[in-house]
């Protein structure tokens, strides 16, 4: 009986190849479980699942209108009376609009809107004029005024009228 002392083959390497697929399959798997998981708790949702909840609050939200200006390149300059004395009062304006129509009916209607808002300047006293709440109250009055304007004249309301310079001496 001969012996047999030829080395024998070395076994395959089967495992190794199984073992790198499962590794990279369960790495795989990790990753997108945790960006799933990250958006549902941060409350972005899964992606492809809506409720119908969403949709409702969707439509619910209002939607950022930025607002627009139109400046008012002359000043107006009118005289007021106080303790007998003459004095000048001189504002530059701006308007502010969410809607640009608003403020194309306002250059349109320019003419008319700046006789109007020197005659409410005018009205002021010079005291009045000279604190905060006066000229608060002079920005509130000039826009009831060009708003009732633009509303008689078919036109869309203004924000605000905003105050760039303003010199009463």
């Amino acid at each position: 009986m001969a012996e047999d002392n030829a080395p024998s083959a070395a076994p395959a390497k089967k495992g190794k190849l199984k073992l790198i697929i499962m590794l990279v399959l369960v790495v795989i798997l990790a990753i997108g479980l945790s960006v799933v998981g990250t958006m549902w708790f941060l409350g972005g949702g899964i992606p492809g699942i809506t409720d119908g909840d969403e949709e409702v609050a969707t439509e619910e939200t209002e939607v950022f209108v930025p607002s627009t200006y139109t400046v008012l390149e002359k000043a107006l300059v009118t005289t007021l009376q106080a303790e007998g004395r003459q004095r000048y009062a001189q504002v530059y304006l701006a308007f502010e609009a969410n809607n640009p129509e608003a403020l194309d009916a306002a250059s349109k209607h320019m003419p008319l809107l700046r006789s109007q808002l020197i005659s409410v300047l005018g009205d002021r006293g010079f005291e009045e004029l000279q604190t905060p709440e006066g000229r608060q109250a002079l920005a509130d009055d000039m826009l009831e005024v060009v708003n009732s304007t633009l509303d008689q004249e078919g036109e869309p309301p203004l924000l605000r009228v905003l105050f760039r310079n303003f010199v009463v001496q």
